[in-house]
């Protein structure tokens, strides 16, 4: 699900100053530099997840069995295949 560049941007904003106020991160560069790379970081870890979500979905629908999509059996699965693919990116946390 992409974000529109406006809540990505408000997103920056407040990451930055939160990060500053707790302290964890020391500014040597400018704040706007700062703010461009953490919206490359997020604009880039929505794709990544889209396609995912793409890949998951995909593979829901090749079963010969169809699932609703929304049912228990779809999340549980979507869920299970979605971690799996994270895992396999060496996205899992």
């Amino acid at each position: 699900m992409m974000l529109s560049d406006e809540k990505i941007t408000h997103m920056s904003h407040v990451l930055l100053k939160e990060l500053k106020s707790r302290n964890l991160i020391d500014v040597t560069e400018e704040e706007g530099k700062i703010r461009k790379q953490i919206k490359r970081s997020i604009t880039e870890e929505l794709k990544i997840a889209d396609e995912i979500d793409r890949m998951v979905r995909a593979k829901l629908q090749s079963y010969s069995k169809k699932l609703v999509e929304g049912s228990p059996e779809w999340d549980v699965l979507y869920r299970k295949f979605f971690k799996e693919e994270e895992k396999r990116r060496g996205r899992d946390i």
